[in-house]
């Protein structure tokens, strides 16, 4: 039984899945088929970066898969060393002749790198890529909303989706707020934190308990009740389909308030802040 996953349309237009399939580490013939078994199991999106070195691993997995092009949303993101316009085109291309695909559903500037100032310039270029069909939907990742401000104010255009570190540790409330005010979509990397200390907080174990789930599926459900994508990751067919689910039950307000108190001002996994933290 493949699961139906539901969807949530962008600003400009594209529907897209609530939870997507997260392929960070995920490389080879064993990247290929966690891939396959993911598309298999009812995955949609499937999420790459440049910089995970895997885009060829999507390509295979999407061909393994055998489920038809034009029904998958593919995604990947452009790498601070290729923010320049020309250099970012190149990417984009290279990206795509990486993943065997004639077009990305979805792609994304994967860190601002505020220090080199170059993000508008790769979003200039990612705005022309959108309009020559090479990319259906443009956004950004792990940008505050003082590099979404620049961006507006020099293209006049948003992305239509934010990918931010978001989890019960780091719940981005202020960061969302913004984004809802904008017509952003807020899509969440390492929704579950990392694992062993998720399984283990008492908080997550009590309403995992209460309503007969995982506390993966708790988390994940937790997510889709803030209106966030999320993009898990799991090689094991098991857990690919624990992780979607998630939407035979329902989090009442009490225990989204609960989780939600479990953030933390140092919350995020290896402190990467936006404002400082560069990539390359």
């Amino acid at each position: 039984m493949v699961h139906i996953i539901p969807t949530v349309t962008l600003k400009d237009g594209v529907e897209i899945p609530v939870v997507g399939f997260g392929t960070a580490n995920v490389k080879g013939n064993q990247g290929a088929t966690a891939i396959a078994s993911a598309i298999t199991n009812g995955y949609r999106l499937i999420d790459s970066a440049y910089n995970y070195e895997n885009e060829g691993a999507v390509g295979e997995g999407i061909r393994r898969a055998g489920v038809p092009r034009e029904k998958l949303l593919v995604a990947s993101k452009l790498p601070g060393r290729y923010h320049q316009y020309d250099e970012a085109v190149k990417a984009i291309q290279e990206s795509l002749f990486r993943a065997n695909v004639d077009y990305f559903d979805l792609y994304l500037i994967h860190w601002p790198n505020p220090k080199q100032d170059h993000y508008v310039e790769a979003w200039q270029a990612l705005i022309d890529a959108q309009k020559w069909g090479l990319v259906r939907s443009i956004g950004v990742s792990n940008f505050l909303p003082e590099h979404l401000e620049r961006l507006e104010k020099e293209t006049g255009i948003l992305p239509s989706v934010n990918q931010i570190e978001l989890h019960p540790f780091f719940n981005q409330e202020e960061q969302r707020e913004w984004h809802e005010k904008h017509g952003i979509v807020t899509e969440s990397w390492s929704p579950l934190y990392r694992a062993k200390h998720t399984m283990e907080n008492e908080t997550l174990q009590y309403v995992a308990h209460k309503y007969s789930k995982s506390v993966a599926q708790v988390i994940l459900r937790w997510h889709y009740q803030l209106g966030a994508i999320t993009i898990p990751k799991s090689t094991s067919p098991n857990r690919q389909l624990e992780n979607i689910s998630i939407f035979d039950f329902a989090l009442d307000y009490e225990d989204m308030e609960m989780i939600g108190k479990l953030t933390r001002p140092d919350g995020r996994i290896n402190g990467q802040n936006p404002a400082e933290y560069e990539e390359f």
